[in-house]
């Protein structure tokens, strides 16, 4: 069973593009559904991880937001961040599930038991994933992906009777 989601930012959970103003701030922009999903993933005793090449305050702040611990940033090398991530955690290859969108991910993709990309990922990549998303990254890839792995796992259904029996 998937006890950890590792994902990648640019591309994945957002859309790859870096907007940058005359001040040098950059912006990205997350998907409210892929954070909904991610939030659902935690509450049911699941680990999301963020594994990116780049570092940004703004990651780190949205992880803060959805309760993602696991935050590695300015990764060159995600196989060794991988192998020291499921070390800490005291997990194995075949509980991780990783999603990403370019061939700097296909080392740690080649590693876990289940690899996603978004659909409008590199072609190296959705030659090579067990997963494509109908959803562009940054467009809710994420959840869907998500989604996916709570309904094959039998949570899924506990998210929505969360929902359906609130008072």
């Amino acid at each position: 069973m998937i006890k950890l989601i590792a994902l990648d930012v640019d591309g994945t959970l957002s859309d790859g593009k870096i907007y940058t103003d005359d001040k040098d701030n950059n912006l990205k922009a997350f998907d409210v559904k892929d954070g909904f999903a991610i939030a659902q993933w935690i509450k049911e005793g699941g680990i999301v991880a963020i594994i990116t090449g780049k570092s940004s305050n703004i990651v780190q702040r949205r992880a803060d937001e959805l309760g993602i611990q696991e935050v590695a940033q300015g990764i060159s090398n995600k196989v060794q961040e991988m192998e020291k991530l499921i070390a800490k955690l005291g997990i194995t290859l075949d509980e991780v599930a990783y999603m990403g969108d370019d061939i700097n991910d296909l080392g740690v993709m080649r590693m876990v038991k289940i690899a996603a990309a978004p659909k409008n990922s590199a072609a190296e990549v959705l030659e090579r994933v067990d997963f494509i998303s109908n959803k562009n990254g940054g467009d809710g890839a994420v959840r869907e992906f998500i989604e996916f792995l709570m309904k094959e796992n039998g949570t899924w259904e506990n998210v929505i009777n969360r929902f359906l029996n609130q008072k």
